[in-house]
């Protein structure tokens, strides 16, 4: 491969609570290599730090290049992040961590300026500048998953807020006495919409003696968790359960996006993460009638896009490397 010049690669690194994907990423936004392993939190942070510098040095040899060609890296985490000071507040994913110096720790592992950010904020990043939201100037991303997260662009750029806590839309109450969400208050949209509270309800509708092709399925695949795949397939083959349930989490999914576009009024609203992605155009259709029913401004309401995320499981990993060149270029 044809050498570039340094400021040209940066590495991207997606840190979960159960897995560390690095890609090495070019001025295009293009990967060009790219390494996996399991984070492993429980081995404490220096064990985490050291697995996250070996996938990175992975990825840059998988990308026919040298560690000293990279002129930066930025990895995200899932968590409460002050990301002036490259600290991570609060994380309970990686087993509760607590004021870690993430980017420090990064950097002296490394040898290359490291930055951090929340794992959403950079998913949102990452498809306002390499995917769905290109060219748009004022945006909100919804990540769908195991919880439920958000990114804001304002302006052409991240808005993060005054603390850095800009963004946390799962936390926004939607049925004032509804379940307990894991923050501790009722009725969070994460506590009616996430895939951990659709999981939550199909059980529930089991247990009640609702029929439902999901044990069989589970079963067939061998899963021990109702993932967002076996979800799609139930839903696909009409499974009358997880279609309820589903279409319950479609209509509070709406009242956010509603709540949202009121509040900042955005050109665009994009929906991403694990249930998004396995179910596609059938989970983002029914959200779009239910939040243009809920506008203030109805003048002009299906101006405003609600449309599917298009980077999947890349959307962290590049939105860091954006964000790592945003940071170089200060």
């Amino acid at each position: 491969m044809g050498k570039q010049t340094k400021d040209q690669y940066v590495v991207g690194i997606d840190l979960g609570g159960t897995k560390i994907l690095a890609g090495v990423v070019d001025a295009r936004g293009k990967i060009l290599g790219q390494a996996k392993r399991a984070t492993k939190p429980d081995g404490g942070v220096d064990a985490v730090i050291e697995r996250m510098a070996k996938t990175v040095r992975e990825a840059v040899a998988a990308a026919d290049l040298e560690l000293s060609d990279i002129a930066a890296v930025c990895s995200c985490a899932p968590g409460t992040i002050d990301a002036e000071r490259g600290v991570v507040r609060f994380a309970p994913n990686l087993h509760n961590w607590e004021n870690v110096p993430l980017g420090k720790l990064l950097a002296d592992a490394l040898k290359v300026p490291a930055f951090i950010e929340n794992d959403v904020n950079l998913g949102t990043l990452g498809e306002h500048v390499l995917g769905a939201g290109q060219g748009v100037r004022n945006l909100v991303g919804i990540f769908v998953g195991t919880g439920i997260g958000g990114g804001l662009i304002l302006n052409g750029k991240l808005w993060g807020g005054w603390r850095g806590g800009a963004g946390e839309v799962g936390h926004t109450v939607v049925l004032a006495e509804g379940p307990v969400c894991g923050c501790g208050s009722r009725g969070c949209v994460e506590a009616l919409a996430s895939r951990t509270a659709i999981e939550r309800d199909i059980w529930a509708g089991i247990k009640a003696g609702r029929p439902s092709i999901v044990p069989e399925l589970m079963r067939k695949d061998d899963r021990q968790r109702l993932t967002s795949g076996v979800l799609a397939e139930a839903y696909d083959k009409g499974d009358a359960l997880v279609r309820e349930v589903i279409g319950r989490a479609q209509f509070y999914l709406g009242i956010l996006v509603a709540n949202l576009v009121n509040i900042i009024d955005p050109e665009m609203v994009i929906i991403g993460g694990g249930v998004a992605e396995a179910l596609g155009k059938a989970y983002i259709e029914p959200i779009r009638p239910v939040a243009y029913q809920y506008f203030i401004n109805k003048r002009g309401a299906e101006d405003v896009a609600i449309v599917p995320a298009k980077l999947g499981d890349h959307a962290a990993l590049l939105g860091a490397a954006v964000y790592a060149r945003q940071c170089l270029s200060e």
